[in-house]
């Protein structure tokens, strides 16, 4: 499966997409500072199963990362996948 995917910062979101469609998303807000919040994540019923959740939050992540942010992790999906993937614990604002 083609999947891309990308910051859509006018909407706040990171988006997954299969061709035109787009597969899933994932909520976030910046705030002052250098921290992001994730609060809602939510992939397309026709895609689930397939790895698309995560490949979503791990690319957003890996941007996040390169530009020198932190998280905050409402999302309880965002949540649990940071916890299954501790390379990634240096990312996690602890404070907030």
């Amino acid at each position: 499966m083609d999947v891309t995917v990308i910051d859509n910062p006018a909407q706040h979101r990171y988006e997954i997409r299969a061709g035109e469609k787009i597969a899933g998303f994932t909520e976030y807000q910046p705030v002052a500072g250098d921290r992001v919040v994730f609060f809602h994540t939510r992939v397309d019923g026709s895609f689930q199963g397939k790895g698309i959740g995560s490949r979503l939050v791990r690319e957003a992540l890996d941007d996040v990362r390169a530009r020198g942010l932190r998280v905050r992790a409402v999302c309880p999906y965002v949540k649990a996948w940071l916890e299954r993937h501790p390379d990634y614990a240096d990312l996690v604002d602890r404070a907030g």
